[in-house]
């Protein structure tokens, strides 16, 4: 399975907020800038409304995971960004999948 890379810099984030199209759900808004090579990034962001630090990670891990299990069905070159909500912290992966698969569909990234 290929690796995909990471949004680490503000001005990647702040590229994707600003230049692409979002997306907005109850428990997940997402941010998908078309660039015209290098693959696909993502960057994953949660604020302190949701909680400690323990709510936060979490919130993280469940997105990344539900990224994961969608990425295979990705194609062309994307920066992505996902901003957890505050009811993230009440779902599961696979309910976060769901939400997300049908936020990326809309975003025309879907094979």
């Amino acid at each position: 399975m290929a690796k995909y890379a990471v949004i680490k810099q503000n001005y990647e984030f702040r590229r994707a907020y600003n230049r692409g199209r979002s997306f907005v759900s109850p428990y997940l808004i997402t941010y998908c800038f078309k660039k015209r090579y290098g693959g696909i990034k993502i960057g994953v962001t949660s604020g302190k409304k949701i909680g400690k630090a323990v709510a936060r990670n979490r919130c993280r891990r469940v997105i990344r995971e539900a990224f994961r299990s969608l990425y295979p069905e990705l194609h062309g070159s994307w920066d992505i960004v996902f901003v957890a909500r505050t009811a993230t912290v009440y779902k599961k992966s696979t309910e976060i999948a769901v939400i997300m698969r049908k936020q990326l569909r809309e975003a025309g990234m879907l094979k």
